[in-house]
C-alpha cells in the first residue's frame, strides 16, 4: 500500500479564516488542530474544521500543491471548497467523505 499524504484546509467557519498544511496523518493532524496542539496560527485563530481535502501518493506532490494553495487569491480557496463542500461541512466529522486525489 502506498504512502498518502494529504492537502487540507481548515477553517472556524463558513468563509472564515483559511488555513493550509499538509500532513501524512489527516486524523491525527485535524485531532492536534481541534485540540489546540499545534501552537501557531491555527491555535491563534481557532482553526480546527476541516472543510476541504485532496490525497496524493508523492510527498513532493502534496508540498507543491500546498504552496500552489497558498498563492491563490481568497476568491480562488473559497470556490475550490465550495465546489465539493458548500455547505462547509466538517469532512473530520464526517470521516472524510470528500477525500479526492
Amino acid at each position: 500500500m502506498e504512502k498518502q499524504y494529504y492537502v487540507y484546509v481548515i477553517t472556524n467557519k463558513p468563509r472564515g479564516t483559511l488555513y493550509i498544511g499538509v500532513t501524512s496523518n489527516i486524523a491525527k493532524r485535524i485531532y492536534e488542530h481541534k485540540n489546540k496542539m499545534i501552537d501557531g496560527f491555527s491555535k491563534k485563530y481557532s482553526l480546527y474544521k476541516l472543510v476541504y481535502c485532496e490525497s496524493c501518493n508523492d510527498v513532493n506532490a502534496a508540498i507543491k500543491r500546498e504552496k500552489m494553495l497558498k498563492k491563490w487569491n481568497r476568491i480562488w480557496k473559497i470556490e475550490l471548497i465550495e465546489k465539493i463542500n458548500p455547505n462547509w461541512n466538517d469532512l473530520y466529522k464526517n470521516g472524510f467523505p470528500l477525500l479526492r486525489e
